[in-house]
């Protein structure tokens, strides 16, 4: 399933990679014929379709999955994650958080991460180290906390992690103001200002609650959405992270300008954040990826239950059976996130030319039979435990279903060490 163009399904079709880079799609018997000094990968019973593209995730916030569950998210961050966070997290914590979340996100079919943490040059390195494909938050926030002071101190220290690692070719960046009630005018002004320059995508949590939407009316007089307008954030690099709470004009500036949504459907869920308005997104055109957020909110970095997820909701929340099909929620995990990320012409789909970042998924268990309709098994029957291989630049991660690489190995012993430091009374 190549995702572009938007709907095929090649039966019996062979993948070429040449290096890092997809080198041709065609069928198996012209393939054998065409590139018979090729080592072979016969996978039959199998779906190989683009690497899932997480769009929203804070990858360390594994180490906090199900620290306080169950409770609305300004509550949830004041009285709980924040305190962790300035009590625990440093270099060492986001390195171990993001390797334990690398292992999971590889293990279900994830080959690149949007991230937005602190210490972005451990998240990083934990990503390469683990061979994954990963885009970085150059974050900003107006208050202090164990990586920076304020938000110039912000933008410093991740402009020099995008000047270190800026050119290399599983790295990319964003910039990632938290969010609207953490960011001042100021601020977003200068984050305007050089992603224009540097030519990034803006990652911003957006509308993502109706609290954030009332304390922007009362503190600026109108809505987050159009205070950024007004800060010409609005803008083809802007990935609107959650963008659940959206009125019809909303929803017509976002498609007008060419932004992006990242869509967090199961994190929206636990947090009772809303259900965002998928299906009028999708009508006018507005281009919509998918992310897990945090494994703190979510409780997993699983792409498939978020396809799932995403577009039963846009059928319940709109009352439309045929909101957000299969394919379009397959869309949403590849080739929309590699859109929204401005990777678009890199990976994202099985195209000659891109990276061969791809992924095959086991039909053959007796859950998956019979089956009438790849895409949508894809989206409603299958999991990321039928993940079978993984390559990502053209390199094997998962080997049936084992992941490959001595960088994830000894994680529960390093886990549990946080764990415990986690857990400690007073912590």
């Amino acid at each position: 399933m190549p995702v572009e163009p938007a709907g095929a399904v090649l039966q019996d079709h062979a993948v070429a990679i040449s290096g890092d880079r997809i080198e041709a799609v065609l069928p198996g018997g012209e393939a054998a014929a065409r590139f018979p000094s090729y080592e072979r990968i016969d996978l039959p019973g199998h779906a190989l379709i683009p690497g899932l593209v997480n769009t929203h995730t804070h990858a360390a916030m594994s180490l906090m999955r199900g620290l306080a569950d169950d409770l609305p998210l300004q509550r949830w961050l004041e009285e709980h994650i924040w305190p962790a966070e300035m009590k625990h997290v440093s270099a060492d914590y986001v390195r171990a958080g993001t390797l334990l979340a690398c292992a999971e996100m590889l293990r279900g079919g994830i080959t690149c991460f949007n991230d937005m943490y602190f210490f972005p040059a451990s998240a990083v390195e934990a990503a390469l180290a683990a061979g994954m494909r990963s885009s970085h938050g150059i974050i900003v926030f107006e208050f202090p906390s164990a990586y920076g002071s304020d938000a110039a101190d912000y933008l410093r220290k991740g402009l020099e992690v995008r000047d270190r690692y800026g050119d290399h070719d599983l790295v990319s960046f964003c910039i990632a103001p938290h969010a609207p009630y953490t960011v001042s005018d100021a601020s977003f002004r200068q984050v305007r200002t050089l992603a224009a320059e540097l030519d990034l995508p803006v990652h911003l949590h957006l509308h993502e609650t109706r609290g954030e939407i009332e304390r922007s009316l009362t503190e600026h007089g109108v809505r987050p959405l159009e205070r950024m307008h007004r800060l010409g954030l609005v803008a083809p690099n802007l990935i609107a992270v959650h963008a659940v709470h959206l009125d019809p004009g909303e929803i017509d500036l976002l498609a007008r300008h060419g932004a992006s949504v990242a869509h967090c459907p199961s994190s929206n869920l636990k947090l009772a954040s809303g259900f965002a308005p998928v299906q009028a997104m999708l009508a006018k055109g507005v281009n919509v990826a998918l992310g897990t957020d945090g494994a703190a909110s979510n409780n997993r970095l699983d792409m498939f239950q978020e396809m799932r997820t995403a577009a039963l909701l846009a059928k319940g929340a709109s009352g439309d059976a045929l909101a957000m099909p299969a394919h379009a929620a397959l869309h949403a995990a590849t080739l929309g996130g590699a859109k929204a990320l401005c990777l678009d012409a890199s990976i994202g789909s099985i195209v000659p030319g891109k990276a061969a970042d791809l992924i095959a998924v086991d039909f053959r268990p007796l859950e998956l039979s019979p089956c009438y309709d790849v895409a949508s098994h894809l989206v409603y029957a299958a999991g990321r435990e039928h993940v079978s291989h993984v390559w990502i630049a053209g390199e094997l991660r998962v080997d049936e279903g084992r992941v490959i690489g001595d960088a994830l190995s000894g994680l529960d012993t390093r886990t549990e060490m946080w764990q415990n430091a986690l857990a400690r009374p007073g912590s």
